[in-house]
Parts: structure tokens; sequence; C-alpha cells
């Protein structure tokens, strides 16, 4: 959901951007949000996040009188579309990602799996300040799971573009190296990250596909829905097709590895 408005008198100021949930509005320094079946988990996964200390996420404050979930206004920008970032961005994005499924890890909430991913760390779900990344929103598709699948999802939709006037295949790659370098990736998953790219733009084709045929879903919709799901598949066809590029760009040490040979191995 969009964030970019002043600071305003009290009041209700519809914030656009809201793919899943819609009525979100902004009242004063708070946001409203209708209830949801996710409700329940996101209270106690943002809940849990303040325990821990971690600042990236909005405060779940309760409900109000209209009985709408209620949470602190982060103040920035959120991205109204995808676009070309610098490697200082994506690697504040890495590192975010990071310390939100490090917050999570070994918690309750994540159950038998590693961490609870948020599922949709885009730059769209994400509040800018000063140009930077500093916070994560919109947690409806929060629950546990793989590391890999916030990291497949992020390095492509942070770092990958099939779009005629994003940047050559290898400097995509390279940016895809910043983001599992900030992220702290080991080696492993770094030979799995290409295939985590493609299974989340997979699971987008097929999530976005599958909204066509519920109930709720409104035939006005319908060339929007469709839009997403052929970029999806557009998108997997583009990273197929570079996979090369993808997989020699994270066999390669980073830059800060290559100029210091005696530092540490990523973490």
């Amino acid at each position: 959901m969009e964030q970019s408005h002043p600071p305003a008198e009290v009041g209700e100021i519809p914030l656009p951007g809201g793919r899943i949930t819609p009525g979100v509005v902004r009242v004063g320094d708070t946001v409203r949000r209708p209830v949801t079946q996710a409700s329940p988990f996101v209270t106690r996964l943002l809940r849990h996040l303040e325990q821990r200390g971690f600042p990236g996420a909005p405060r779940h404050l309760g409900r109000d009188e209209a009985g709408r979930d209620t949470f602190t206004y982060l103040p920035g920008h959120v991205p109204a579309r995808f676009q070309y970032w610098t490697d200082t961005q994506v690697t504040a994005a890495g590192a975010l990602l990071r310390s939100l499924h490090d917050a999570t890890r070994g918690s309750a909430l994540a159950g038998p799996c590693a961490v609870v991913c948020h599922h949709d760390p885009g730059p769209n779900n994400t509040v800018f300040r000063d140009g930077l990344p500093y916070a994560f929103i919109d947690f409806d598709t929060a629950a546990p799971g793989d590391p890999l699948e916030d990291v497949g999802y992020a390095a492509w939709t942070w770092c990958v573009s099939s779009r005629p006037t994003a940047p050559p295949a290898a400097v995509q790659a390279a940016q895809v190296r910043v983001l599992a370098d900030a992220y702290g990736l080991d080696a492993s998953d770094r030979r799995k990250l290409v295939d985590a790219m493609l299974n989340r733009q997979t699971r987008n084709a097929s999530w976005w596909r599958a909204r066509l045929s519920r109930s709720e879903h409104a035939a006005s919709d319908d060339e929007l829905t469709d839009a997403r799901v052929n970029w999806s598949e557009r998108e997997y066809a583009h990273t197929s097709a570079h996979r090369p590029a993808f997989e020699s760009a994270l066999r390669e040490p980073s830059p800060a590895h290559r100029k210091n040979p005696d530092s540490a191995s990523t973490p």
C-alpha cells in the first residue's frame, strides 16, 4: 500500500496499492485495515517482532471502534511500481530481510519451520526513508517457511526484470549476488537461489490465476489479474533463459572478498 502522503489531520485517507486487502486507510498516525483470516497470526507476529526489538515493521495497536486492525503509520515512501534499485538499496533490503528472519528464528510462531516468512517482501511492501528501505508492511501473507522462499522472492523483485528497459542480465545477476551477500546466504543456499526465484515466479502466476476462479473476484479485475499472471510468466522465462548468468554471479566472491582474500567467509 502507498504511504507517501504527508501528515494529515484526523480523518480517513485511503491508501492505494492494497492488492490483497482493500479498504486500507490512514487516520492520523495510524493505519486501519479490515480484519481478515490472517489477522490473528499477523497480530501475534507483529507483537512478537516488537518484543524482539525488530524496528522494521509497524506495531499492532489493537482494533478501532469499527473493528478494524489498527497499526502505527510508518512515515516514508512506498514505491508504486517496480524499478531499478541501486546496490546500496538492495544491500539494505537484504539486511532488513535477514533481520526479520532472525527475529522469528526459533520462535513458536515459526513452528517446525526455520523462520516466519513475509512471503511478499518486494519493494511495493517496503517503506523507504532517506532513499533506503527500512521497514516492511502488509504482513497478510506471512507464515512459517524456509528463508529461501523470501530470499528468492526478494532477489526476483529487487534485482531481476524482463522489461526491455531493465539493465542487462549480467547487471541483474550482480545485484542478486549483492542481495545474497547482504542477507548472508551460505554457499549451499546460494546454489539453490535461482531455483527459489523460479519457484516464486511460478507460485505468483498460480496464485493470481487461482484468483480468477474465486467467487468473490470481480469480473472487472480480470484484465489486471491476467496481466499479473502474464508478467510472472515473462519473469520466469527471463530468469530461466539467463540462469547461467545468475548462477555464475552467485559463485563469484563479493567485491569485498576479492579485495581482501583473507577475509572471513560469508556466515
